[in-house]
């Protein structure tokens, strides 16, 4: 009787007598095995697909594409105030805009280039840069333009046949419709000394 007991309670624990799992406690260990095998997999593919996306946006006339990673906040220029101007400060930097108790420089990218000042108009933007970076400063968007995936553009060269738009521009890209795109790498930016020189 005590036997058959002891029998019955190491079947059920998927384990022999003498400690080797059964088939059942194989079984479950493979299982065990291929979900987390199986997990794995899915938050690499998720962060793979993450790593692959941009946030499109226009800077003026210049199509860009921004890293999520280093963005932040992305704010309707028609809810806060206009840019307080600081004294002694070159014209593409716009001012400060109080964000939440927060005071955030805005930049304008274009005008920075030497292009024409983005003007603010409806569907202008506020493009913070994310808190690991800089959380006090800011790009003028002209337009956000919602996400797309690397992996549906063709890569293309950044060489000297043609000079960037911009500045901090990391990569080239063209979509289906033979669109170009610069993307903007915001870290670059930060070591930028044209862009970190706003003062006369």
């Amino acid at each position: 009787m005590l036997k058959g007991g002891m029998q019955e309670s190491h079947e059920q624990d998927g384990a022999e007598p003498d400690g080797r799992p059964t088939g059942r406690g194989r079984r479950r260990e493979a299982l065990q095995a291929l979900q987390a095998s199986l997990f794995a997999r899915m938050e690499a593919a998720s962060n793979e697909e993450l790593l692959a996306r941009r946030l499109a946006v226009a800077i003026g006339e210049v199509r860009c594409l921004i890293n999520l990673a280093e963005a932040g906040e992305i704010i309707p220029m028609s809810s806060i105030a206009a840019p307080t101007r600081v004294p002694l400060t070159r014209p593409w930097y716009l001012g400060l805009v109080n964000i939440r108790g927060s005071l955030v420089g805005i930049v304008d990218l274009a005008a920075l280039a030497g292009g024409e000042p983005q003007t603010v108009v409806r569907d202008a933007r506020v493009l913070v840069f994310a808190p690991s970076l800089a959380p006090n400063c800011g790009l003028l968007l002209s337009s956000v333009m919602g996400l797309r995936h690397l992996s549906e553009m063709q890569k293309i060269s950044i060489d000297d046949d043609k000079k960037a738009e911009l500045i901090g521009v990391i990569g080239r890209y063209k979509d289906r419709d033979g669109t170009e795109w610069e993307e903007i790498g915001l870290a670059t930016l930060l070591q930028d000394t044209a862009f970190l020189n706003v003062g006369r």
